[in-house]
């Protein structure tokens, strides 16, 4: 059983689709907690109407990056978390975080990572002119975007598409493979051997 907590800066989107994908598929895991950088971050407003206890950490109460990642990383083990969902959380954990949640940290991005890592991926995308987008759920080490990759999906990329249109047709397929990748960890099905994920059956 894991220990969980979701992390977000934003609407929420796959913050509460992985909240409800855990309740309705009853996945071996227990949402410890839901968690922004933001007090009025509306996916803290969506966890709490899904039942998740949520809570903000400002970064702007901390004297640099190191200190909040450590402050963060020490409030959740404390609240018994083990397992860290990272959903639309804006900011790039350093060492002080991802050294406390080895292997149990994942990220899903809106593009075929190595593809466009950072922000404003699908821009970039249709800016590169690929014919092929999607998403991907990875790993998180210390890097932007950088850790193993777990699972992607592709997404057709059209002649007439804004980065609405895509954006939208992306976080459909975001909300298929987040939750079966957790799905896969909570289940141990998963073996890193250097930057390559092993599914096991």
């Amino acid at each position: 059983m894991l220990n969980l907590a979701i992390l977000g800066s934003g609407r929420g989107s796959n913050m509460a689709n992985l909240i409800e994908a855990i309740n309705g598929r009853k996945l071996p895991v227990n949402i410890i907690l839901a968690l922004a950088d933001k007090a009025d971050a509306p996916c803290l407003q969506k966890a709490t109407q899904l039942g998740v206890k949520a809570f903000s950490l400002l970064p702007k109460e901390f004297n640099n990056r190191a200190d909040y990642d450590r402050a963060l990383a020490q409030y959740l083990l404390d609240k018994g978390v083990d397992t860290v969902c990272l959903a639309g959380f804006m900011r790039i954990l350093g060492s002080e975080f991802v050294s406390k949640f080895p292997g149990r940290i994942l990220n899903i991005h809106p593009s075929l990572l190595p593809a466009f890592s950072g922000l404003n991926a699908q821009k970039q995308a249709l800016e590169h002119g690929v014919k092929i987008s999607g998403c991907t759920v990875h790993f998180v080490d210390e890097g932007l975007d950088s850790g193993p990759i777990i699972l992607q999906k592709a997404v057709p990329v059209l002649a007439d598409d804004t980065v609405e249109s895509l954006s939208s047709r992306i976080l459909v397929e975001e909300h298929k493979i987040y939750p079966l990748a957790l799905e896969l960890l909570a289940k141990g099905r998963l073996t890193a051997k250097g930057r390559q994920v092993i599914i096991n059956e």
